[in-house]
């Protein structure tokens, strides 16, 4: 007797939308990784740039590929979190503060992207640093929501490496 076949059906509105969705957010990665890798070149900071606009290209390439390696959904989202709010945390702990202009003292965090700042403006340097010192902190949204991103996509790769490495220990030709 001849065992019934299952025909996969249209898939839900979600699964469209999602698929959609990452195809939009690979490309922007990619295109913008290596733009921003492009640009970039000619800067002091070039060879961070670089990696920066390489973690987005790579990202983006996984997001556009999903058919060519399989990650696990669970662990792939618990490590780009983790990674996402760990490297931003982790990316406090450097602080550049400088004097500008005629007595300005700014003080910023964030690494790879400073997305939290303060500032105090007087008529003497000393002054100025400390209004500084007592400003309440600014966010920058834009500079914390790439900053995130540039994480999540470390953590993204790492997931890729271990499951690249994974497979070829098994033997499965699949990546």
């Amino acid at each position: 007797m001849a065992q019934p076949v299952a025909v996969a059906g249209p898939a839900p509105g979600w699964a469209v939308t999602g698929r959609a969705l990452r195809f939009v957010l690979g490309a922007l990665s990619l295109v913008g990784g290596l733009t921003w890798i492009l640009l970039n070149l000619h800067v002091a900071t070039a060879a961070l740039d670089a990696a920066i606009g390489t973690v987005l290209a790579a990202g983006g390439l996984v997001l556009l590929m999903p058919h060519r390696i399989r990650l696990p959904r669970l662990v792939t989202a618990v490590v780009m979190t983790g990674s996402a709010l760990g490297g931003t945390a982790a990316g406090l702990i450097v602080e550049k503060s400088r004097r500008c202009c005629e007595f300005a003292y700014v003080s910023e965090r964030g690494w790879p992207f400073q997305w939290i700042h303060r500032g105090g403006f007087a008529d003497d340097p000393e002054t100025a640093f400390r209004l500084a010192r007592s400003a309440g902190w600014s966010i920058d949204v834009v500079s914390l929501a790439v900053d995130l991103l540039v994480w999540s996509y470390a953590g993204l790769l790492l997931v890729v490496i271990a499951v690249v490495i994974g497979r070829r220990r098994t033997g499965s030709s699949r990546a």
